[in-house]
This record gives C-alpha cells, structure tokens and sequence, in this order.
C-alpha cells in the first residue's frame, strides 16, 4: 500500500513526503500538488513511521480545506480520523472549551461575530454610534490579529486615536465579563495562556509531536505566535513542524495575512529545510512563463520556476481594446465563437479586479443570452447597496411607489418605523408620498427624520428638468394616440430639453448626487473597511452605466428602463434550465484554488490593476495577485487593457498595467492597436522610463532605499519635451517624487541579487 501512493509522486513530492529532519518548509507552486503531498505525508507518518496518529495536528484556513485534507488522509491510511486536521479557529475553540479558567471564559462560551462585537462595543461605550462602533471593531480585530492589547506600546501602529486604547480597553472588560469570545481571541487567548502557562505548555507538547500547517502565506502575526507556542521550538521539544505555502499567492494582507510569515519561516525555525514543489500540472508551459515573467520582479520572496507537465500550449494574447464596451463585446464574441465550434460557456472565466467590474459583462451576456454566473457576490443588480440606490431613483420617477420608499425612508436610520411608514402610506394613497410625509401625526423624532428625507427628496428632485404641463405637452400626447413621428421635431424638443434644463450634464451627475445627498455612500462605506470599499465601489459602477443617458427625466426614465429589461432577461435566463453550462465571472481573489481551462483577465489598466498603491508592498501583492490570476489559466489565457474608461462618472484616458510591461513580448500575441505609452518592459520606448520603472528599486543619498511606486510623463503638449516623473517610497517612510533624467547621480537603481 505504501509503495503505491509513493510510487505516484514526482521527486520533489516524494522528498517532502519523506523529509526526516527538524522543520521543513515546502515551497509549493500553484498547480503543484501540494494538498496530495501534506495528505500523503500524514499518511505515511502513520504507516512508515509508526507515529501515533493522536499526535498529528495538522491546521488550515477553511472549512472545507480541512474536510478535503481528512478525507484524502483517510483514504490513504485509515488510522488518519484519529488526527486533528482542523482550521486555526477550530482547534483554537477546541484548547478553550478545555482549559477556559485559564483563558477567563465559561466553559460554555460563544463566538461573537463582527455584528456581536459592534453591538457589545455600543454597550461598553454609549456614546459610540454604530458608524463609528464598526470603524473601532475593525481595529479591534486587526490588534487581536497582530497579537496587540489594549496596554501594548505598539497600540498606536494599529491606530493613533486617542481614544483608540480607552475603546478597545472597554470592549475587552465587557467582552471578558460576558464570558464569551470574538474571533480574535481563538488564536489570541489560546496563544497568551500557553505562554503564560509552562503546565499547559507541557501538556501541549507532549500531545503534539507533528505539526503541519497548510497555506502558511496566508497566516497572520497571532497564528504564526501559536504555531512556535504549539511547537515549542525555541524549547527544543523534537516536536516537528511542516508548513506548506506559496510566497507568491500571499494576497490578503487587508484580512491580516502577514507575508513575512513565510519569508522568515527558515530564520524563526532553526534548521529548516526547504523543498520547492515546481511541476505544474495545470497549466501550459506558455502561461507558466507569463507568471514567471511577472512575479519575478518581486523583491519580497524566496524563488522558485515552474515547469509545465503539461508542455507547450498556445501563446498568451494581449488585446488593446478602444473602449469598455469593446471589452465586453470583444469576450462575449471570444466566447461564442469558441461554442460555435463546440466548447462549452463552462470553460471560460472573466477575471477582474473588483466586483463592480462584473456589470458591463453582466449587461452584455443577457442581451446576447450567454448564460453566466457571477461568483463569490451576488449579481450586480441583487446587491444590497444598488438595491438602495435604485430604490432612491425609483422614487424621484414616481413618488407613489411604496415598495420604494419602505426600503429608502429608514436607510439610513430616521426613526420612522413600521407603524409610521403604513399611516403616512395609508394617508398617501394615490398621490405623491414625499408631499403627504409630514403630514400625518408622528413622534418628534419620526417629524425630524420625516422632514430631513423630504428635505433631500425636494433637493434630488430639483436637479431633473421637469416636463411642463403645456399645450405642447398635450400635443405630444396627442401625436402619440395618433401614430404621428416627426423626427426633425423629437430631435428639436430633446435639443431643447437639454438647453433648457440639463446644460449638457449626463444622468451620471444626477446619480451620484443620489448617492451622496441620501447619506447611501456614508452608511454602506460604514460597513466595515474593506466591505464597505467595495459596496462604494459598485455605487460608482452604478453611476459609470448612467453616464449614457442625459441628465433629464426621458433620460432617468430610459436609465430605469434599460435596468428593468436586464433584470427581466436575468429571470428568464434563470428560469431556461441552463444551469450548468456557463460562464464564470468572478473576482482574482475569489479564484484563488480554482481553475479553469480559459482565462480573461480584464481591466488591465493602471489605477483599476493594479490599483495605484501607497508604497512598495501594496505594489507587491497586487503583483502576486496578478500572478494568482495568471495561473488559473489550464490552456488559453488572454488579457484585455482599454484605452479609455468610465470612472466616477467620466470617461478617463487609461494608461496599460505597469504589470503588461512585464511580460516578456516573444512569448505572448499583442492583438489590437498598442498604444504609444506601452513597450513591453518599458514606458513608451524611452531609456529613463525603462530605467527607472515602477517596481524598481532604488538608492538614494538622502533618503536610503525605496521601492519606484508611481511613474508617469508630465503634463505638457509637446511630447518631445514630457518629462518621466517617479514616486519613490522608502524604507524608512514616506514617499518622495524626482525626475530622474535630472537626478540619476543622486538616485541610483539597485542590481538584482
């Protein structure tokens, strides 16, 4: 038995499966085998080594992670159920439940989540509202992460509020005084009372003779403090630890993942070895040199090349693309044509950057009736924060309309409940609800709130041009009963719509009033950093669609409309059956695990990927994450970079990803008109640009090392005279701009190592 499922590994499989040494460090590439290889090695503990399987302890991230690691154990060597194959949070309720005196929990605590923790913050500290409580606990959870109390010196890295430790010091004392727990504290408290506790600590030790952890880049400050109380390594314990990870999918710093982690792995577990598991048996050898062409220009990371099992495949292409909507149209046509020949939808997958990205694929598919799935998120139309908005539009077009204003008239809070919503909804029947609002008898509180939504109702409803109720009204009307259509005259009136009331402005304008005027922006931003970020990411997507439509109400009517056919066609699409064979729309972070066997990664434009990041780091994940994206990719991989754009409600000239500068241009296909800004590893060609380019890193006399984070030309109308400018961030803080062409001497670029 052993000798079949080691005869079935390649030789850097085997040697990590047989590793016999103090620690070790496997280096897995994407695509390499690495959940085969720690299964494997549990199973031939067990078997070869004759190690008690009661002494195994091998963590992960995920639930389902976890379940498919025990269950492929298990089917290698059946002794296998009898080790704890869990997440980190699991075993971390689990070393409570039995020592919680210890910790000071009951023994019968629960786990809070982040609307508990909000919740008990406002009890602690009354005069918190919930916008800020939420603000607080996301601090809270990032200090718990980082192994930070309330009394630490090192609080203010977290925040420098001033009231930040007085916060998180009221929440701890009422936290404590429950009994209960947050999710922070299954890896803070665990960690805390095995340092403090040498008994325990013991205990633990001899409990634990293996230790192995799965996708160790993604492990944050508190769980990497566990993991060396666990093992006792600076105790010399003969505990073995194992961890297995990719320095180059370390892509969630904003949830505390902590890449250093793995970079020092070898420097904080003395006499580590370490494998790299480099066979690729995904993707072609062509994809894999487009990953390696990338993220080499990492600094941050140990090193590996990946090589194809696969072999060769088809090249890469590069598409330059006028416009967004050339982008969608171009991958629905990819797309249908690779069916037409007799593919499957299911095998493509449209890869962005952000959710709001999804909309214009979202629009384009139901009109040509490629079916999709939207992936990790809820179709575009379905979210919470569009609902809202829509709802808010809806109403300004047709303030009778009650379903709209339930959703819109406590959103954000304004104290009218229920019972106040059906008396100012039974008083308004049949007439303009807005008007009605404050006429009925309410609360002073409901009054104020009542009078503050008409307030800004009155304001969003000044900013349409109204139709006026003229005879020239009627005899549209009338025109209309009679089937007349003059052309020349539709065209005057919408000319002299616009000159009379929208002074050119697009619907856009209007929209994103809404959203603003309405506090919308303020309440869903409020959520929590990075659920919020991305709700008001997908408010802005809404005001991009209505930059078509004119700033009038045939435009906001024509805007309603446009989004009540694609709802329309949503629900036919899920009514048809077609529910297997579809296309995959999905974020980069989302794909992380997944594969598909064609890949399009979209908006690669600077300022949408990467985003324009504050410092060299940032600049760094987007890179692995570009890298993540990339080797998703089985067979076929394309890119897509538009030269124009509509951001926050404007068309904007786009410049390529600093990223497809990168790729090495004789391994991929350019298609479509290269813009004269892009030269593959350079900035339009020019020496200095090319020297001197983002990712770079540089020396400087004054200011010590630092990281190129921006470049771009200066703004001048002759292109002979633009000057490359650069935004350096620095090791020791703080990022400085120069020209280089005038600096070079002061301002010198680091060789590789």
């Amino acid at each position: 038995m052993a000798a079949d499922y080691l005869e079935v590994l390649n030789e850097q499989q085997r040697a990590a499966v047989e590793h016999d040494g103090k620690s070790l460090l496997i280096l897995a590439g994407a695509g390499s085998g690495k959940t085969r290889v720690i299964t494997t090695k549990i199973a031939y503990l067990i078997s070869q080594k004759n190690v008690n399987p009661f002494s195994i302890l091998a963590v992960t991230f995920t639930k389902k992670a976890a379940a498919e690691m025990k269950e492929r154990a298990q089917l290698l060597e059946e002794r296998s159920r009898f080790c704890q194959i869990r997440t980190f949070h699991s075993w971390g309720a689990y070393f409570l439940r039995k020592y919680p005196a210890f910790a000071g929990v009951a023994p019968d605590f629960t786990v809070y989540d982040d609307e508990d923790m909000v919740t008990l913050l406002m009890k602690a500290v009354p005069s918190l509202k919930k916008k800020d409580a939420s603000h607080y606990v996301k601090k809270i959870s990032l200090a718990k992460d980082y192994c930070i109390l309330p009394d630490s010196d090192e609080l203010f890295t977290v925040d420098s509020d001033s009231r930040f430790q007085e916060i998180y010091t009221a929440y701890q004392e009422r936290l404590r005084q429950t009994g209960n727990v947050d999710f922070g504290d299954l890896i803070l408290l665990p960690y805390i009372v095995l340092k403090e506790n040498e008994k325990i600590r013991r205990q633990v030790h001899d409990r634990y003779k293996v230790i192995m952890v799965d996708e160790y880049q993604d492990s944050n400050v508190a769980q990497f403090n566990l993991l060396k109380m666990l093992s006792g390594s600076d105790e010399n314990t003969g505990t073995y630890v194992c961890v297995v990870g990719d320095d180059d999918q370390s892509i969630y710093k904003f949830r505390g993942a902590e890449v250093r982690n793995i970079l020092n792995f070898q420097k904080d577990f003395e006499g580590t070895d370490l494998i790299r598991l480099e066979t690729n048996y995904r993707s072609t050898q062509e994809i894999l040199d487009c990953a390696d062409s990338v993220v080499k220009n990492n600094h941050q990371r140990i090193g590996k090349t990946l090589v194809s099992y696969r072999g060769k495949g088809m090249q890469p292409a590069l598409v330059f693309l006028p416009g967004q909507d050339d982008e969608t149209e171009f991958c629905s046509e990819l797309i249908s044509q690779s069916v037409e020949k007799g593919g499957s939808y299911s095998d493509w997958a449209i890869l962005y950057r952000t959710n709001a990205q999804s909309l214009g694929f979202e629009t384009e598919f139901l009109h040509r009736k490629i079916p999709y799935e939207v992936v990790g998120s809820l179709k575009f139309y379905e979210r919470e924060e569009i609902k809202d908005a829509l709802s808010w539009i809806s109403f300004i077009a047709n303030p009778r309309d009650e379903i709209a204003f339930r959703r819109i008239i406590n959103k954000p809070v304004r104290g009218i409940g229920p019972g106040t919503q059906d008396k100012i909804l039974s008083a308004a029947i049949g007439k303009n609800i807005a008007e009605t609002l404050c006429s009925v008898e309410m609360s002073k509180k409901a009054r104020s709130g009542a009078e503050a939504f008409k307030a800004v109702y009155d304001e969003l409803l000044a900013l349409i041009p109204q139709p006026e109720e003229t005879e020239q009204s009627n005899a549209s009307l009338a025109q209309s009963a009679m089937g007349v259509f003059d052309d020349e005259k539709e065209a005057e009136t919408a000319e002299g719509q616009k000159e009379d009331g929208s002074d050119g402005f697009r619907l856009s304008s209007f929209v994103e009033a809404v959203i603003k005027k309405t506090g919308l922006e303020d309440f869903h931003a409020a959520q929590d950093e990075i659920g919020g970020t991305q709700k008001v990411l997908n408010l802005q997507e809404l005001v991009n669609s209505a930059v078509l439509y004119e700033c009038n109400r045939k435009g906001l009517l024509e805007f309603l409309d446009h989004i009540s056919l694609d709802r329309t066609l949503e629900t036919q699409e899920e009514l048809s059956g077609e529910k297997q064979d579809r296309v995959t729309l999905i974020t980069i972070h989302n794909t992380k695990g997944l594969e598909f066997p064609k890949v399009i990664i979209t908006g690669m434009e600077n300022e949408i990927f990467p985003r324009m990041p504050d410092n060299g780091e940032e600049l760094e994940e987007e890179r692995r994450l570009f890298y993540v994206g990339i080797t998703r990719a089985k067979n076929e991989l394309y890119f897509t970079s538009c030269s124009v754009r509509r951001l926050y409600g404007r068309t904007n000239a786009m410049s390529p990803s600093v990223f497809l500068k990168e790729l090495d241009e004789n391994k991929i296909r350019i298609l479509g008109q290269k813009p004269r800004s892009f030269s593959s590893g350079a900035a339009g060609g020019d020496p200095v640009a090319e020297k001197y380019s983002v990712g770079t890193r540089v020396y400087h006399d004054d200011w010590g090392y630092g990281q190129i984070v921006r470049g771009a030309y200066s703004e001048t109308s002759d292109d002979d005279e633009r000057e490359w400018v650069i935004s350096v961030s620095f090791d020791t803080g703080g990022i400085k701009k120069f020209l280089p062409k005038y600096q070079g001497s002061s301002l010198i670029v680091c060789s590789d190592d």
